[in-house]
């Protein structure tokens, strides 16, 4: 199933991805190092398994970056 998203401002399609968890994975993103914000509202960390996502959804996700 292919789902067709808006990621961090590009159009994307994502095959097999149906969660918040997917899409990370798929990306190689690690959850603990991320934030994510579907449709304008953030998304709690441990709800990226239960968050499904739909055909239109707006996702931005941030990396958080240490420094010093």
């Amino acid at each position: 199933m292919t789902i067709r998203v808006i990621l961090n401002g590009k159009r994307v399609e994502l095959d097999g991805a149906r969660t918040i968890a997917d899409l990370l994975r798929s990306r190689g993103l690690d959850p603990r190092l991320v934030a994510v914000e579907r449709n304008g509202e953030i998304v709690p960390r441990d709800r990226y398994e239960e968050c499904e996502l739909r055909d239109g959804d707006v996702i931005e996700v941030v990396h958080f970056v240490g420094g010093g």
